[in-house]
């Protein structure tokens, strides 16, 4: 009765209560059965101090022992739910025993004899009970009877997986149990310890000795003891290589492992095996694609590299390859055990130099270029050159030609794009190595002889890709040296401008940049027309950090990047040291579209011509200054060649050229003094030609000694440019070398002679856009007349005998000698003319 309820007339029973609550507080203050129960905050001091003078055991199990007692746990609860037939408990707990046992193997644990106990005595018992199911009048419900199907099928595969197993229970079941025993006694850790000699080891008095227990092993995870011996690395490397790629496993302690195992390895098969599992391990660490490889690790990742290589290079009876048969890897090999002498060992050496370099490239990606810790990380680039070169060294002696090709081009991407000063520096970490390739700079004598070596193993290489690549870096690294000539004959008659656009995005990065340092090839070199052209592509696109994969896209409204996009653009992005200065490229290519366009701009008549653009962007940032009310000193570099620009335009070439020669940018581009003399003299040919297209109408005589002291040009290339002009039809004069003047021709056309002019060129469009279309209707190919070879002969007789088919078209059309794409251009042309006349009238 609650005390809430309590009447007057219940104080008796209280009372009785009262005084058995008292008995049982007496009882469990003498140490009755009761007192076993009170939670330890609720004792007294004394009662502490009572227990802490027992001696009280504590039993502290290993994780296997706990295992093992839940597989016995499940299996009895199994024989329960068997006497019921109770198929669906049956089930369910079967499925947890093979989860526990699933766990025991990948502990590297025997499998306990009572699960191969369980197993066999299950399968007896479900054949029994699907015979008395046969035989049974009333069947068992629906979910038991698919539980007892379901079983069936379970317990066949488990017992065709574990056969050998149970077949060795089966002929000696006790002989097992003993061995299982004999492997688990040195797991087992029940150790007693007492409060008294705990308090001992606290207080850390000297008079006693420490209590040892001499059945203490090192154990591992799991339990099982670890064994660093040379006899036991084999079974070792087993059990690493088990739980590799597993959810719970600890990388760290894996690489520490094998690190003790290369300690102890003792011959050069077991170093090898070692050092594979090692730098497996290693790159293993870090599978994030965002986060680049810890440095020590990389540092470490590489001397083990280099290690193996070593060993294999110095050992010839040892190769580590790809492809091998099949071997046992628990036993030792040796020359004597192989039939041919060779001991062929299961692994890839390339694919570490590949990852160790791939790492590298990830690492410069996410520091910060402006620390410190790029210029630091920027010094192990020396240390990964002399592994890549020791590698080639390897494969050069074992004519390995696949590697080989794949690790000569990670030795070209290392030096086609730098100075000469850094490949020097590379290779001379090659001197001091104990392997080096047949191919350095010492017996190539210069960077270019080095770099044309290495290109030409790979263009005889078998792999398209390789020889893609080579040819590239091979153009690159002319462009880099001013050899623009050479450089532009080889991308010409590679024809990869054809076929770019079907290759992987890599190397359409690569194809980008080369083209992009070949236009700073030709405007170092004083060609500004070669310039203009080469980079006119990439301007116009208005995405050149991102074709350079110097920069992310940029997020547009219309195209938008999923995150897959976004990270796989971010993985491509080129390191900061390689990066081509887009401002400088900006500079060169506003530049020479300024010293293109600029004299064309003046020789324009008509508002018709003024469309006809070489440079768009040029063009356009040039109205947009003509737009600007209010101009200001020059800021940026657009604002330096704009207002030169204009300078240009009114004839004042010494202020052009102050302008120009005053952006400081030029200041990166490698001999800046010759490359300003070099813009000086352009501006002032072009401020001639621009001057002479400007007012040649306002003349009728020009003195050319004149000319020579405005632009502050010699006699001689005054008159040589005005003969040029005039030989391309430029300029309608003619010199007078008796008097030293150029006199100058009018021809004035009339109006209706303009739009002839304008006629005539729109119907020379239409017809060759027509002839094109027609080509490819027929199955041709537009542009016939380009090459100069047998096909391009047979394609202009084809299309000759095409045009000559007018007499055969539909409808018995008259002019049997002309084609039908002339027949629409004339039709056409008098069309336009009539409209034209109409308008003139």
């Amino acid at each position: 009765m609650s005390r809430f309820l309590r009447t007057a007339g219940s104080d008796s029973s209280s009372s009785e209560s009262e005084s058995d609550s008292d008995e049982d507080e007496s009882d469990m203050s003498a140490g009755g059965p009761e007192a076993k129960k009170k939670g330890r905050f609720l004792r007294s001091d004394s009662e502490d101090e009572d227990t802490d003078d027992e001696d009280v055991k504590h039993v502290v199990k290993s994780t296997k022992d706990k295992r093992v007692e839940e597989i016995e746990a499940t299996g009895k609860v199994m024989d329960n739910a068997l006497k019921i037939n109770d198929w669906v408990v049956i089930s369910a707990e079967f499925d947890k025993l093979l989860r526990l046992v699933q766990r025991q193997s990948n502990a590297a644990e025997p499998i306990p004899p009572f699960f191969l106990k369980t197993l066999s005595s299950l399968e007896n018992s479900l054949n029994a009970a699907l015979a008395k199911e046969k035989e049974a009048k009333k069947k068992m419900n629906a979910v038991n009877a698919r539980a007892l199907n379901s079983m069936k099928q379970k317990v066949k595969k488990s017992t065709k997986e574990y056969e050998k197993e149970v077949h060795q229970y089966q002929a000696d079941p006790e002989a097992l149990e003993r061995e299982f025993a004999l492997h688990s006694q040195p797991a087992e850790a029940a150790v007693v310890k007492t409060k008294k000699v705990k308090r001992a080891a606290e207080s850390g008095s000297e008079d006693e000795d420490p209590v040892t227990d001499d059945h203490f092993t090192t154990v591992g995870k799991g339990g099982k003891a670890m064994q660093f011996t040379a006899d036991a690395i084999f079974k070792t490397l087993k059990l690493v290589h088990d739980a590799r790629g597993k959810k719970n496993t600890d990388r760290g302690e894996q690489m520490r492992i094998l690190e003790k195992l290369l300690e102890v390895a003792a011959t050069p098969y077991q170093c090898i095996r070692v050092l594979l599992a090692l730098v497996s391990s290693r790159f293993d660490y870090n599978s994030s694609l965002t986060s680049y490889m810890p440095i020590d690790f990389w540092l470490a990742a590489e001397r083990e590299v280099d290690q193996l290589i070593s060993i294999v290079a110095r050992d010839s009876a040892y190769s580590v390859q790809e492809n091998t048969e099949d071997y046992d890897e628990l036993l030792e090999r040796s020359l004597d055990t192989e039939p041919d002498g060779v001991v062929r060992i299961r692994g890839s050496i390339i694919s570490f130099v590949d990852r160790l370099d791939d790492e590298f490239t990830k690492s410069l990606q996410n520091i910060d270029p402006h620390g410190t810790e790029y210029i630091d990380r920027l010094k192990d680039e020396k240390v990964l050159y002399r592994t890549i070169c020791r590698a080639q060294a390897f494969y050069e002696s074992s004519q390995q030609q696949e590697p080989l090709a794949r690790v000569i081009m990670r030795r070209l991407e290392h030096i086609y794009s730098k100075p000469d000063a850094v490949v020097n520096a590379l290779e001379s970490s090659l001197s001091s190595s104990e392997v080096s390739p047949s191919v350095t700079l010492a017996s190539s004598s210069t960077t270019s002889g080095l770099v044309h070596a290495l290109c030409i193993y790979l263009y005889k290489a078998d792999n398209s890709l390789l020889r893609t690549r080579a040819i590239l870096s091979h153009i690159y690294h002319h462009a880099l040296h001013n050899d623009f000539h050479t450089a532009r004959d080889m991308l010409l008659m590679s024809h990869l401008q054809e076929s770019i656009h079907s290759a992987d995005v890599t190397t359409q990065i690569l194809y980008n940049r080369t083209v992009v340092q070949l236009g700073l090839c030709a405007f170092r070199c004083g060609l500004i027309k070669e310039a203009q052209a080469t980079l006119q592509d990439i301007f116009t696109t208005q995405r050149v950090k991102e074709l350079l994969a110097q920069g992310v896209h940029q997020q547009r409204f219309q195209a938008q990047l999923t995150p897959e996009q976004e990270r796989a653009e971010r993985a491509r992005q080129l390191p900061f040291h390689v990066h081509i200065n887009t401002e400088l490229l900006e500079a060169a290519f506003l530049v020479s579209s300024m010293l293109v366009e600029i004299p064309l701009l003046a020789s324009i008549d008509s508002e018709e011509q003024k469309r006809k653009v070489i440079s768009k962007p040029f063009r356009r940032l040039l109205d947009f200054a003509d737009r600007q009310v209010f101009t200001g000193p020059p800021e940026s570099t657009r604002d330096h060649i704009m207002q030169a620009s204009k300078a240009l335009q009114d004839g004042e070439w010494e202020k052009c050229r102050d302008l120009i020669q005053s952006i400081k940018i030029w200041s990166l581009m490698p001999e800046v003094v010759s490359v300003k003399e070099m813009l000086a003299k352009r501006i002032q040919e072009q401020g001639l030609r621009t001057y002479l297209f400007t007012y040649a109408p306002y003349y009728t005589t020009l003195s050319l000694s004149l000319l020579s002291q405005t632009f502050s040009l010699p006699l001689r290339t005054v008159t040589s440019m005005i003969s040029k002009m005039i030989w391309n039809e430029e300029l309608s004069a003619s010199l007078d070398q008796s008097t030293g003047v150029v006199v100058f021709h009018r021809i004035e056309l009339s109006r209706p002679q303009q739009l002839a002019q304008v006629i005539a060129d729109k119907i020379n469009n239409m017809v060759e856009q027509n002839e094109k279309g027609l080509d490819i209707k027929l199955g041709g190919i537009s542009g016939w007349g380009d090459r100069g070879d047998a096909k391009g002969e047979k394609r202009g007789e084809q299309t000759q005998e095409r045009r000559g088919r007018g007499d055969r078209t539909r409808g018995g059309l008259r002019g049997g000698t002309r084609g039908r794409g002339s027949r629409f251009a004339q039709g056409l042309g008098n069309q336009m003319a009539g409209q034209s006349s109409q308008r003139a009238r």
